[in-house]
């Protein structure tokens, strides 16, 4: 016999108040809650927690927090010499803020060996309105006018919460993460939180890091003062 599930649900009434994420499930590993809303207030008090919803066209909206962590650390992420010289291309240029939805859209495309896509057009609304707010960001790797790789997620204070990434050519996605890390180095950010490990992530540095020191670190770094509004901007390619 199959025990049910007991989740806490989300007060509709108040968007900042969350379940204890040490209090989240083993298996599946760290689902904390269902409910509530993609509301930009209940979205970044979730990740000012060390919590991120997920979940399919068919569910209520799921919050996680897994234990243990992938998180990169900005100081470590730099280039190999193959992609350095890929991102040297005279034809490929590196953009902060400049096409959000378009990338969004893009991570949200079908991939191979891969039914169907968690970032649904509600997902993909509500961090529109986050980054219509100055809270989500987008980099672009462009060759020409033609956007071949790049990635999106969420700052809260000094914390960078990565959500999704893409390639159209290869290196598209790595190159946009590492020219990422190189401005978030500059501003003062030390950790993107990967949420989930794999395999890709592990190759390019990713680190566990048990679920109460990554709330331990999300707690010193989202009181910082951060860089609200808007992040516009070009970027040189990562070195």
């Amino acid at each position: 016999m199959t025990r049910a599930l007991t989740l806490p649900l989300l007060d509709p009434a108040d968007p900042t108040r969350f379940p204890d994420p040490r209090q989240a499930l083993t298996s599946p590993d760290g689902l904390l809650a269902f409910g509530g809303d993609l509301s930009p207030p209940r979205l970044l008090a979730a990740y000012a927690q060390g919590i991120f919803p997920w979940f399919n066209a068919d569910e209520p909206i799921l919050w996680w927090s897994p234990d243990p962590r992938c998180v990169l650390d900005t100081a470590l992420l730099r280039p190999n010499r193959r992609l350095r010289k890929l991102g040297q291309r005279k034809s490929w240029t590196f953009t902060l803020d400049h096409a959000f939805d378009a990338v969004v859209q893009a991570c949200a495309a079908p991939r191979a060996q891969q039914a169907g896509t968690w970032i649904i057009p509600a997902m993909a609304s509500a961090y529109g309105r986050l980054h219509q707010l100055g809270h989500a960001h987008s980099v672009e790797v462009w060759d020409g006018e033609h956007l071949v790789g790049g990635l999106y997620g969420i700052a809260v204070g000094n914390l960078f919460c990565g959500e999704s990434m893409f390639s159209r050519e290869s290196g598209g996605s790595k190159l946009a993460l590492m020219a990422l890390a190189a401005q978030l180095r500059q501003w003062g950010f030390p950790l993107i939180d990967a949420q989930l490990t794999n395999p890709h992530l592990l190759s390019l540095g990713a680190r566990e890091l048990s679920r109460e020191d990554f709330l331990a670190e999300v707690a010193r770094l989202v009181v910082l003062p951060g860089q609200p509004g808007s992040w516009r901007r070009e970027l040189p390619p990562p070195t």
